[in-house]
């Protein structure tokens, strides 16, 4: 292990390591949320309302925390939550994310809203699963989703609470913007930061040239840094489950359904063929003020039966997963620490993430007294004292 790694005792400390290295627009464009950042924090403070009650004097010799999603069999209860243009954090990002989730098998989300063709990462990673976000009329939605098909990807995730373009105002502050557009700020921000501008940058620009949006539609997109290109976030305010209903009678495999946060919308979901479900506010990053996925979780669950229920958003430590686990969640996904993870370390700092997340979880669950996860539920938590 690095010299680096070895100083790295949880997630957090991959997010301070990850903010001198990255210029200050890219690590403000994944650590920022929308607005004031109220659901950012309340994500957090979510997992806090619960307290662990713990079972003693039990056999924990052997523990198991394999999980089962469609049919595979995974070796922990989390994985890696779609990241959009992680390739601008860590070079060629998105297949060293999915390479590492692969390794240690553990689900993997790739993002629709990418910088590396779809098909090179399901190449390097067969297991990843391919997360849409839909383009604006249903021919384009039909072609996408046959090339996210003829591709190989094996599982579908539509992200659905995208329906207007979010006010990062963050981005702004920190001089984000897609494209990123040339200027004197962002070549200082580069030159100052010169393991990021050589590592990633320039290697990629040297290696695979300008990296575009690659995976929105099932043409390219448009180029990340340009002077006058705008990325077509595309319309997409009139999506309605009549094109969840199309995509469903088209994909094949299993079909989950990304951004759920009312329980009412979980049946609708379970209606229209919906294999599974995420229960997810995008990281805080699209409504300030939108509930945190954990409250949220217990009704859902009421609505949603026969498939899994899945969480993101907040999630940052192994006691976090358990708690979600006991609430019922199946699998709980993480983005941004993945990511900080791959920017400091590449493929190393990955494989240290995962193994310090499944240490916690392990670690916790013989504090608990349970063996397997199938022994969590609602009553192994009470509500805070403070809450």
């Amino acid at each position: 292990m690095s010299t680096v790694l070895s100083k790295v005792l949880s997630l957090a400390d991959f997010e301070r390591l990850a903010s001198h290295k990255l210029p200050r627009p890219i690590f403000g464009y994944v650590s920022g949320a929308c607005e004031d950042g109220q659901s950012l924090q309340a994500n957090r403070d979510a997992f806090s309302d619960y307290a662990f009650t713990t079972r003693i004097l039990t056999d924990v010799s052997r523990r198991s925390q394999e999980i089962t999603l469609f049919g595979q069999t995974y070796a922990s209860p989390f994985g890696m939550a779609p990241m959009g243009i992680a390739a601008l954090s860590a070079y060629r990002g998105d297949v060293v994310l999915a390479q590492a989730a692969q390794r240690a098998n553990i689900p993997a989300i790739m993002s629709g809203s990418s910088l590396i063709r779809l098909e090179e990462v399901v190449e390097a990673a067969p297991d990843t699963w391919f997360q849409a976000y839909l383009p604006g009329d249903q021919s384009q939605i039909d072609a996408l989703i046959d090339r996210v098909a003829a591709a190989g990807f094996k599982i579908l995730v539509i992200t659905v609470d995208t329906p207007a373009a979010a006010n990062r105002e963050n981005n702004i502050r920190t001089g984000f913007s897609t494209p990123l557009r040339p200027s004197l700020r962002l070549a200082w921000d580069g030159i100052s930061h010169p393991r990021w501008l050589f590592g990633t940058l320039l290697k990629t620009l040297l290696r695979h040239g300008m990296p575009h949006f690659e995976n929105s539609f099932a043409t390219r997109g448009a180029p990340i840094m340009s002077a006058n290109v705008q990325r077509d976030f595309s319309a997409r305010g009139h999506l309605c489950w009549d094109h969840a209903r199309a995509i469903r009678a088209r994909w094949k495999g299993p079909m989950i359904v990304k951004g759920i946060l009312h329980p009412a919308d979980a049946a609708l979901a379970r209606q229209h063929g919906m294999d599974g479900i995420i229960v997810s506010n995008h990281g805080a990053r699209q409504l300030d003020g939108a509930v945190a996925p954990l409250r949220v979780l217990p009704q859902i669950l009421e609505q949603f039966r026969g498939g899994p229920v899945m969480l993101d958003s907040g999630v940052r430590r192994g006691g976090d997963i358990l708690k979600a686990v006991a609430l019922g969640a199946k699998c709980a996904f993480l983005g941004r620490p993945f990511n900080y993870a791959a920017a400091v370390a590449g493929a190393a700092g990955l494989d240290h993430a995962i193994s310090l997340l499944r240490e916690e979880v392990s670690r916790n669950m013989a504090m608990m007294g349970v063996t397997t996860l199938d022994q969590l539920n609602p009553g192994c938590l009470v509500k805070a004292a403070n809450r």
